[in-house]
């Protein structure tokens, strides 16, 4: 068959990524997140780690930008810069192998590739408040104020980049409470349906 994608969103500390990890294991297929990062950095030429401060992230420092460099309008537009280089990372990849994309608005910017399946893994909060203290070494504090800021920031960026999604819903075919099964067998049942669904 073709290529076959998986697209994952994630709430943050859901352990989306560990997840997306084992599936790409199981599969024997390339998990796509941090490259994303390093590839729009050389597109760009730019260093990664100020891809990094502007990855999934709305702009919302836009008004420090502008007073900042008053006449510079690329760097108004350096968040929507990045994600139109992601956006054509993204395609690029989906058209070249099959592969696993986490984040960045995939599902939306996949939604005419004919073999995709878009999954979202979430957990409730206190789950995901104990992934932060014990699988990501975070104190409390830390953790709480993260996922607040994380999850505003994930949230904020799919109403910018994706305005046609009018639910959390849109664009997303299953969804799977990752604390419910745990790491391990999220990814067995995940990895069991993508081999049903593209009958590898």
């Amino acid at each position: 068959m073709s290529n076959y994608v998986i697209t994952i969103s994630r709430q943050f500390a859901s352990m989306g990524r560990t997840i997306g990890l084992k599936m790409a294991s199981n599969l024997n297929i390339e998990l796509l997140d941090r490259d994303i990062v390093k590839e729009a950095s050389k597109r760009l030429g730019l260093p990664k780690g100020e891809i990094s401060h502007y990855d999934e992230n709305p702009g919302r420092d836009s008004f420090f930008l502008r007073k900042t460099y008053l006449f510079d309008f690329s760097v108004y537009n350096i968040h929507n810069n990045v994600f139109e280089v992601q956006k054509n990372i993204i395609k690029d990849y989906a058209e070249k192998e099959s592969c696993i994309i986490v984040g960045r608005c995939a599902d939306s910017i996949l939604r005419d590739h004919k073999n995709v399946l878009n999954i979202c893994i979430y957990a409730p909060f206190e789950a995901r408040l104990q992934n932060c203290i014990n699988n990501l070494a975070m104190d409390e504090k830390t953790a709480l104020e993260s996922l607040k800021r994380v999850d505003e920031a994930r949230s904020a960026y799919r109403k910018k980049y994706c305005p046609e999604c009018t639910s959390e819903y849109d664009d997303r075919h299953l969804m799977i409470d990752s604390s419910y099964f745990g790491v391990d067998k999220t990814a067995q049942i995940l990895t069991d349906i993508v081999k049903d669904h593209f009958h590898l």
